[in-house]
């Protein structure tokens, strides 16, 4: 049984709102902290994908041009422009640095995180007020164990991580989702709720303007899946004033799509409605196709350690009893709420033909309050029943697969030829040795709490380890893979500014690293195939140009060292001026 003084300590907390707020702003900005802020800008940007919108984002802040996004001199019509908006916005605050640059992710994680802890602690205590109970303890642990399991693990952590949109439109559409749940749940209310559904409406818009249709297609099907389950579909939407709902999110969203469209005509629909969005549900674009069993790797890598738990924790809300869950007050349906949002998001990728890891980052949060909502019960002593103690040795198996995977980790990774000395020295630097060490303590311990019948105790082994696995493992390996891949375009970058003479041209030849474009703050021109090199540099009529390739690319180009001058070399990559004569 929970030890009597602790409920009181808890209830002590919960009657004074200053201290509950503090301490839960306390664990918030911990949580922020470790994954999202600490060395954020401390290692330089990732090609490819980074670097097209960090530069995006510098184009806006140096021109003033909102409306239509440059990159190199070209349109970038991939994404709409709120993560541009932000970065820029970012830029004028910080500066043009990595910080500006990953500072909205950050965020975006960090209020998404923040909110599921609101969102699930008001639910739970919906639930002792229906129940007439009074669990403080189950209220705070279990909130503060979903924010946990949400911002550490590593999907959430990649994409918070890094400056693209796709965090953006996680925070955007989970965010969205709670707030839209806070509304449902409170039809007494009808003045609170109509400020949550206007909250749902305005982060639609965002995510519209993040990604574009999908901000509002996965949102709205979850919704409805959701409503038309439980039976109340037309009563929710008259609640929603769903007319008023929609001028909102014109009102917030098209304004710029309008603008785009009557700036670059058929171009910026072909696309991005054509090519950016159509085309990637229905077709594979740029080779990113895979199996249809896709997402349940992905899941369980990135919602590792915790995804273990998300069968069991699915099943025990018995989604299938349609009757019990619609006879449930509205605020009781929290949990298939969340299944709701995992399984139609889920779906929804596995039917797409173009598949990423990231498409399915919007369900991360869904995922951290069903397996929180399994825990829930053993902050009150119960047992859990067979299927949580069979999952537990589930844990046991899968933290000891990965600390032997760590162990073959340099084996099993491919080369990389942007950085060909990678491997040797990850092995070098040993961080390989401490994660499989690491993992497989923490599955010996999670053995021992099962064995002496703890199971309260194991998902803090997986926090635990997962936070000692960051620190000690993941950021050393950050570093040293920016130090082997990225620090030596920076490094050239800085040259080539440096060297560059009046009117001299930068060209990048068999090979495109956006990240130049961005350290240089100037025009490079991409030449891809190594054959338009040699052509290039014949019919070129300036004075002199700048290389920038990888020194085996030479010969091919048809240049020998008396044909150039060399300017340095870092890494894989050379820069050389080639003189016309």
């Amino acid at each position: 049984m929970i030890n009597s003084a602790k409920e009181q300590w808890f209830k002590y907390i919960e009657k004074r709102p200053v201290l509950a707020v503090t301490i839960s702003a306390i664990w918030l900005g911990l949580l922020g902290w470790l994954g999202y802020l600490w060395n954020l800008g401390s290692i330089g940007l990732i090609d490819e994908t980074e670097p097209l919108f960090a530069e995006a984002s510098r184009q806006m802040h140096i021109t003033g041009d909102w409306i239509t996004p440059f990159f190199n001199r070209d349109t970038r019509f991939d994404k709409p422009a709120l993560i541009y908006w932000c970065q820029a916005i970012a830029y004028k605050i910080v500066g043009v640095n990595e910080w500006g640059v990953r500072l909205p992710s950050a965020i975006a994680a960090i209020a998404v995180i923040s909110l599921t802890f609101y969102t699930l602690y008001w639910h739970l205590k919906q639930q002792d007020y229906l129940e007439k109970n009074d669990r403080p303890i189950r209220r705070w642990l279990t909130s503060a164990l979903a924010a946990a399991m949400i911002a550490l693990c590593p999907e959430m952590i990649v994409w918070g991580r890094t400056g693209v949109s796709d965090m953006m439109l996680t925070g955007c559409t989970a965010s969205a989702l709670l707030c839209f749940f806070l509304g449902y749940a409170q039809p007494d209310k009808p003045a609170v709720q109509t400020r949550w559904f206007f909250a749902f409406y305005a982060l639609i818009a965002g995510a519209i303007l993040t990604k574009g249709p999908v901000g509002i297609v996965l949102p709205g099907l979850i919704i409805g899946a959701f409503l038309l389950y439980v039976g109340k579909f037309w009563q929710v939407v008259r609640e929603m004033r769903l007319v008023v709902g929609i001028l909102i999110i014109l009102g917030l969203a098209a304004p710029w799509y309008l603008l785009v469209t009557q700036r670059n005509g058929w171009n910026y629909i072909n696309a991005f409605f054509g090519y950016h969005n159509l085309e990637r549900f229905t077709s594979v674009v740029n080779r990113h196709s895979a199996p249809w069993y896709f997402y349940f790797i992905v899941v369980l890598l990135g919602f590792a350690p915790y995804s273990v738990y998300l069968p069991v924790a699915m099943a025990k809300l018995k989604f299938w009893q349609r009757r019990y869950w619609s006879n449930q007050e509205r605020s009781n349906q929290f949990g298939l709420f969340a299944w709701f949002w995992f399984a139609v998001i889920f779906v929804f990728f596995t039917i797409s033909v173009t598949k990423l890891p990231s498409y399915v980052l919007p369900l991360m949060p869904a995922a951290g309050i069903l397996v929180a909502l399994l825990w829930s019960d053993l902050f009150q002593g119960e047992k859990g029943g067979k299927s949580l103690y069979w999952s537990g040795w589930v844990n046991v198996a899968f933290l000891s697969a990965l600390g032997i995977a760590m162990f073959y980790l340099t084996q099993i990774m491919g080369p990389d030829p942007a950085a060909p000395d990678f491997r040797s020295a990850l092995q070098q630097l040993g961080t390989p040795v401490v994660g499989g060490v690491l993992w497989l303590v923490c599955a010996v311990v999670v053995a021992i709490l099962l064995l002496r019948h703890l199971r309260v105790w194991v998902m803090s082994v997986n926090l635990v380890g997962f936070a000692a696995f960051l620190i000690v493992v993941l950021m050393p390996t950050l570093f040293l893979m920016d130090q082997q891949r990225q620090l030596p375009l920076r490094q050239l970058a800085a040259i080539a500014t440096e060297q560059r003479q009046p009117n001299e041209e930068l060209v990048m030849i068999g090979f495109e690293k956006p990240s130049v474009a961005f350290y240089t703050q100037e025009y490079v021109n991409y030449l891809r195939f190594t054959q338009y090199g040699a052509e290039y540099i014949k019919q070129k009529t300036a004075p002199s140009v700048l290389i920038l390739t990888q020194p085996k690319e030479f010969p091919k180009i048809g240049l020998q060292p008396q044909d150039y001058e060399n300017l340095g070399e870092k890494g894989a990559y050379k820069l050389v001026r080639v003189r016309r004569s």
